[in-house]
């Protein structure tokens, strides 16, 4: 992984309203089956700050309750453009079709501070971008922020069902047209030529073995891609993954700050955590994660989805062991070289050492 991106100097403290109400400032039709919300962030430029390729964590209203959905950012935050999160339909997704058929500008909805690590570590370098149908999202942002502030070229291999799906499709076109020595995309339409296969991803990126790759798109579209891209030569340390995130629970529950002075009950690992130059120390109980063991003593990691599956609260391991309970995020080189997700980390040993400063 290498380095924490995640936005930590914004994050609210565990005692606050971790949500921050937002206006809908105008709402767009992008396909038969997408939309973009474009929301009014003045005033909220450094809480709003975000790297291209993050997202962010909605509460929709669904009857009396709320459901956390995350959405990625499709603006680019180079171009001085408002703060855009793009959402297809989903069948039987209650998050999802409220979004498209009932939110209109002027609108309000409650947002998390943007997440993610989804991005690269520069600009400047030649990109290959694989997306599937609102896979696009993330992708987008990357792709208009590495021509805007980079110099290297950017190859879009993007996959739909039809043509009538193709989010983004005159945006794309403009900027094929505005970087003609620097973009290329080729478009996949299932209807016409199928579902891709692995070999069929891997012809098309045979060129682009060089570059850095990030994929995004449903998960078996997604495994296909990084199959072909091995089977191209690519260094697995070059292709970076984000998966969607459907979550069972809201993360904007405030934590109840604690008491970290007690003496050990044995239960507990002797904690030193490192969070924006600081060193902490504080005891660990065996049964609390790291995320929630930091947010009760008042210290504002990052996170999202508090599920393990969005990789924005990462952290690495300097001291010690632990174990996560749940990962959909890091792979075995990643934990063999002690990245953990503080969301589902609980602690194997009797002192443990973390850092979010790597």
């Amino acid at each position: 992984m290498g380095e924490q991106l995640a936005i930590k100097a914004s994050a609210p403290s565990s005692g606050d309203n971790l949500y921050i109400r937002l206006r809908v400032s105008d709402v767009i039709e992008e396909s038969h089956d997408s939309m973009s919300i474009v929301f009014d962030t003045r005033g909220l430029d450094d809480i709003f700050a975000y790297r291209p390729g993050q997202f962010l964590t909605l509460r929709v209203p669904v009857g009396d309750a709320h459901v956390a959905r995350c959405y990625s950012l499709a603006s680019s935050p180079f171009l001085n453009e408002p703060l855009k999160v793009t959402v297809k339909r989903v069948e039987g997704g209650i998050a999802s079709n409220w979004l498209i058929d009932s939110l209109r500008a002027n609108d309000e909805l409650e947002v998390l501070a943007p997440a993610g690590v989804f991005t690269p570590r520069v600009l400047d370098t030649d990109l290959l971008l694989i997306a599937g149908g609102s896979g696009v999202t993330p992708i987008m942002s990357i792709l208009k922020s590495a021509l805007r502030m980079g110099k290297g070229k950017v190859a879009l291999i993007y996959a739909n069902r039809d043509e009538r799906s193709v989010i983004f499709a005159q945006e794309l076109s403009k900027l094929a047209q505005q970087y003609p020595e620097r973009m290329v995309v080729h478009h996949w339409l299932e209807s016409v030529q199928g579902l891709p296969s692995s070999a069929q991803i891997a012809a098309l990126a045979g060129d682009f073995t060089s570059y850095e790759a990030f994929i995004c798109g449903p998960d078996k579209f997604m495994d296909c891609a990084v199959d072909a891209l091995l089977r191209v030569g690519m260094d697995r340390k070059h292709v970076h993954v984000e998966r969607f995130i459907s979550l069972s629970q809201d993360p904007g529950i405030p934590v109840v700050p604690m008491d970290c002075s007690d003496e050990p009950t044995g239960d507990e690992a002797a904690l030193t955590v490192l969070f924006d130059g600081v060193a902490t120390q504080l005891l660990w109980h065996s049964e609390r994660t790291l995320l929630d063991t930091l947010l009760m003593a008042d210290i504002p990691a990052p996170y999202s989805c508090k599920e393990g599956k969005c990789s924005a609260c990462i952290c690495k391991l300097t001291r010690g062991s632990a174990t996560m309970v749940h990962n959909e995020v890091l792979n075995q080189d990643d934990i063999a070289e002690g990245w953990l997700l503080a969301c589902q980390a609980v602690p194997n040993d009797a002192a443990v050492s973390v850092s979010f400063d790597e």
